[in-house]
């Protein structure tokens, strides 16, 4: 049974301040859950409706009802548990290969589908900006379905980190070089921005190459690609030449 106390924490952590605070996170569903314990996360607690799906667990186990669990789910179809994890260490930075940043990305399920692009092409760091979305939001969790895991995140000034790369820095942006075209190198910063006003002014003084993905339709009307999307394409494209 869920205790009162427990509601409250897993409440408290659909917000940013109280995940920071306590070093928490939730995570739902049986694949989900999974990919944390067995990449190694320190489980809190799970709370799960049959234990025997659960791999790898080593903390505080709750069983639950079904409808307990809807009670403390966000989910609209909770699927078997919800856990609650602690943050791991932020990684270091590396300098080696491709690294992506990104610039205010706002949208929880923009920013899950980029880091499950990441896992996808191979890109082992992802570069925040301090006011992109939090990666440990829940809904991020869950649109990452686990690749979280397996990728080294870091929220940054990016100003500064981009001023002091050695790397080349490329920003998509909607006038640029033909993204197929250019030359792109092995090791480079790409630098994606935010949803409504693409990359800053601040930001935009760091850039070295700017690249666009070039429109093919006839009527060309469509003033821009939803930036996931424009992320699979120029990450496809950079790995594809490498």
């Amino acid at each position: 049974m869920v205790s009162k106390n427990q509601i409250k924490l897993i409440t408290s952590l659909h917000q940013k301040k109280y995940r920071q605070k306590t070093g928490l996170f939730i995570a739902e569903g049986v694949k989900v859950i999974n990919e944390f314990t067995n990449a190694g996360y320190k489980l809190y607690a799970l709370f799960a409706t049959n234990t025997a799906f659960f791999s790898n667990v080593s903390g505080e186990v709750v069983k639950v009802s079904d409808d307990e669990l809807k009670k403390i789910s966000r989910l609209s179809s909770p699927n078997a548990g919800l856990a609650i994890f602690y943050m791991p260490e932020e990684k270091l930075v590396t300098s080696d290969g491709l690294i992506l940043a990104l610039d205010a990305v706002n949208d929880p399920g923009n920013l899950g589908t980029i880091i499950r692009l990441c896992d996808w092409f191979g890109i082992k760091q992802l570069v925040c900006s301090v006011n992109t979305v939090d990666c440990y939001n829940p809904k991020v969790v869950q649109a990452t379905m686990g690749s979280l895991t397996r990728l080294g995140i870091t929220y940054t000034d990016l100003v500064s980190y981009l001023e002091n790369s050695e790397l080349p820095v490329f920003g998509a942006l909607m006038h640029g070089d033909n993204l197929y075209s250019t030359t792109l190198p092995k090791a480079a910063v790409l630098v994606m921005g935010n949803e409504a006003n693409g990359i800053s002014q601040e930001v935009m003084k760091t850039i070295t190459n700017s690249i666009t993905i070039p429109r093919f339709g006839d009527i060309q009307q469509t003033e821009s690609l939803n930036v996931a999307t424009a992320t699979a394409i120029i990450l496809s494209e950079f790995c594809r030449r490498g």
